[in-house]
């Protein structure tokens, strides 16, 4: 029986998927299988609103590829890897559901490519290193980390980041633009999902989340007609939802709204 790479649960409204291989919780063919199933059960579950990425103990979040199996694998096999792991970040990045990276631990390579296919990234201070140092391996950040990056941070400060390969600590990380925040040791996970469920009804729409989430990223790289377009199109879905009933009757009766992610 194949182990369990990637160990999911719900608690209330969010979805914690944890990583977990040790000691580093390097990833491999299996593991982003379990990923991408743990995504599609997250993306079609109508009681999860968020997602929490996370790694297995406090010394990594992810510290990418299993490199002792990328070694052994045929070329073919190494092609189709990446192919899937693209797949599924792509897959990630395109569920309406927020998705929160918890970066517990070292954070590099393909770790790092995994947490920038989410949509906020909360570091534990002094968790560890932050980096993509594939140039040192011969081979380029192929998970995604060269076109996300770019996005992230700028075309001239990802490209010097990528070829100095680098690593930063979580401080110098969120400088640069890749962490979003940074909470203290004994507090980190009790706040990422405070944050988590802050996103969650009754506090947010979370359709309405979704929605922007989706206009954000399908639209970013759009001709601004097309992405008018589509932020219209998501807009009128939004219209038709109870949560924008509730959300504008609420504003006029001057109350707090209750929403209920429908």
């Amino acid at each position: 029986m194949e182990p369990e790479l990637v160990k999911y649960r719900v608690e209330d409204g969010v979805a914690v998927m944890e990583l977990s291989n040790p000691p580093a919780n390097a990833y491999s063919y299996a593991m982003f299988r379990q990923l991408d199933d743990a995504i599609l059960r997250a993306r079609m579950d109508d009681s999860v609103h968020v997602v929490v990425v996370t790694g297995a103990g406090d010394r990594f979040f992810c510290a990418g590829a299993d490199i002792a199996m990328l070694e052994k694998a045929t070329p073919d096999f190494k092609y189709y890897f990446c192919l899937h792991a693209n797949e599924t970040l792509l897959r990630l990045e395109n569920t309406p559901k927020l998705v929160i990276a918890a970066i517990n631990g070292h954070c590099v390579g393909g770790g790092l490519e995994v947490a920038l296919a989410c949509d906020l990234r909360i570091a534990r201070e002094g968790a560890g290193k932050v980096g993509l140092p594939e140039v040192a391996l011969g081979v380029l950040p192929g998970t995604g980390g060269t076109q996300r990056l770019t996005r992230l941070v700028g075309r001239s400060r990802a490209l010097e980041l990528m070829i100095q390969g680098a690593t930063m600590t979580i401080c110098e990380a969120q400088a640069a633009g890749l962490i979003s925040s940074i909470v203290s040791g004994p507090s980190f996970w009790p706040q990422v999902m405070a944050t988590a469920r802050s996103y969650c009804p009754p506090n947010k729409a979370a359709r309405a989340v979704g929605a922007i989430k989706r206009a954000v990223h399908g639209g970013a790289d759009l001709p601004v007609e097309s992405g008018l377009a589509l932020e219209r199109e998501l807009q009128q879905r939004l219209f038709t939802s109870e949560d924008a009933r509730e959300g504008l009757a609420a504003f006029l009766a001057r109350r707090t709204p209750e929403f209920k992610g429908r």
